[in-house]
């Protein structure tokens, strides 16, 4: 089923609207001078490593140890984010370099 114009048109803008909503509130919500929220804070600190606990759930969530590759590219896959975070301390690289291994794996060894 494909969307008409107006439901297309409908969709971009609440998109765009959602997008600008996220990237703005912040910044009414706490403007500069004013001292960030304690729990602010607190989330900014605890986030990005619950994020990277959930991917990793997330990643090993389907796969079978006892068939096919054993889980061996995502096990790779995650010892290549462990060691380059625990290397660089950038969540991004690591994140990359992690899903750049197991993709090569995936599409090119197993």
């Amino acid at each position: 089923m494909t969307m008409s114009l107006t439901q297309q048109i409908i969709t971009i803008a609440m998109v765009v609207l959602g997008t600008m909503l996220t990237r703005f509130l912040p910044f009414a919500v706490f403007p500069p001078g004013k001292p960030t929220p304690k729990y602010v804070q607190y989330l900014g600190k605890v986030l990005p490593s619950a994020v990277l606990g959930l991917l990793v759930i997330y990643c090993f969530k389907d796969v079978s140890f006892l068939s096919g590759n054993h889980g061996i590219p995502e096990l790779i896959g995650v010892a290549v984010v462990a060691l380059l975070h625990f290397w660089k301390k950038k969540m991004l690289l690591s994140m990359a370099g992690g899903t750049s291994v197991y993709m090569i794996l995936v599409q090119l060894v197993f």
